[in-house]
């Protein structure tokens, strides 16, 4: 028999939440960040879902073309651009747009023939100091663009540092910046990513490109995804595997680092960092079983955790356990180990079988 554990996936939650971007953003065009594995939820399976976004952005050209080969043909953009000439022609080629945000990437579009168009995304650095050109190049960069026939169009863009923090004064600077630097150059314009999109108005512009809030998760550290009208996608279950009645005083896990403040009964759950499920969690961690909260206790195995079943005293070997989803925002589960939900997602092991719903 399998392990009971495994990530199901509701695909209307997804589409709900895409039509929460439509709403809190109805002038803009959707360019859907499905990269990682669509954060882990399954990239064919994602894309075909977000049928109605405008675009799908991924990292790199092998997802770009993992979408072509099962017949998805919507726009696709690669966020980190093209990396050599083989790569340029093959997106063109494809119908996929690129990044541009370097000198040496320019260079390689100047010195390529392209027998295909190609849309190009121009990045502009205002302030992230990760990808894109210095603010002063732009309108040369720009140009250079323009000259060239085989670019079809070029959209402007930018990446905020700080849009998950309300307070608008960092986003404020950065789009300032931007503002500033496109004036009067022609073009589409991209800024906003999920957390922008919900916070800062603003950056809508022509093109946003929400990502982890498509998935049910908030981009703020101070809500989570319901307190955005969003709805969670991935549910992770497992369930009870073995009950123990321990003693006051005993140790529990490795190490013995948390013991029994009292006689009582510890659960074992199928899941364990194998999985994915994060090793530094800390004991108080929210665990759900039969839909009620229980604590983690113990130190995270590879296949296991350890719960404190005092609350719950008819628990039984077989009831159901959620890790994080419907009942249990994800937030909460990585606050507990000190990450953010985009790394539980993108995290979870092959291991865990992905069930899909509402297809």
């Amino acid at each position: 028999m399998s392990r009971p554990l495994r990530a199901e996936i509701d695909l209307e939650a997804l589409r709900a939440n895409l039509r929460r971007v439509r709403v809190v953003a109805p002038r803009s065009r959707v360019m859907a960040v499905i990269k990682a594995n669509a954060y882990g939820h399954g990239l064919v399976p994602v894309a075909r879902t977000l049928a109605d976004a405008d675009g799908l952005a991924v990292a790199c050209l092998d997802e770009a073309l993992a979408l072509r080969d099962a017949g998805i043909d919507p726009p696709i953009l690669l966020l980190e651009g093209c990396l050599d000439q083989a790569e340029l022609i093959e997106a063109a080629r494809q119908g996929v747009s690129t990044v541009v945000h370097c000198e040496a990437q320019l260079s390689m579009l100047e010195q390529t023939r392209l027998t295909h168009p190609i849309t190009v995304w121009l990045k502009i650095n205002t302030g992230m100091n990760r990808l894109g050109i210095a603010p002063d190049l732009a309108r040369v960069f720009h140009a250079r663009l323009a000259a060239l026939s085989a670019v079809r169009t070029t959209v402007l863009m930018t990446h905020l540092s700080s849009a998950d923090d309300r307070d608008a004064t960092v986003t404020g600077r950065q789009t300032g910046c931007f503002d500033e630097t496109i004036a009067g150059l022609g073009g589409p314009q991209s800024i906003a990513n999920s957390a922008a999109i919900l916070a800062h108005p603003d950056t809508h512009r022509d093109w946003i490109r929400p990502g982890i809030m498509l998935y049910g998760s908030s981009p703020f550290p101070d809500s989570v995804g319901g307190d955005e009208g969003l709805t969670a996608v991935m549910t992770l279950r497992s369930a009870l595997i073995a009950i123990r009645d321990c003693r006051a005083g005993e140790a529990v896990g490795y190490g013995g680092a948390w013991r029994c403040p009292e006689d009582m009964r510890i659960g074992v759950v199928a899941i364990g960092y194998g999985d994915g499920y994060p090793r530094h969690a800390r004991p108080g961690t929210p665990v759900l079983i039969n839909g009620h909260r229980v604590q983690l206790v113990g130190r995270v195995s590879m296949d296991m955790i350890t719960v404190d079943l005092r609350s719950l005293p008819d628990a039984a070997v077989g009831d159901g356990a959620v890790l994080w989803g419907r009942g249990l925002p994800i937030e909460e589960v990585a606050e507990g180990a000190d990450t953010i939900s985009y790394e539980l997602f993108c995290r979870l092991t092959r291991r865990v079988p992905m069930r899909y719903r509402n297809a």
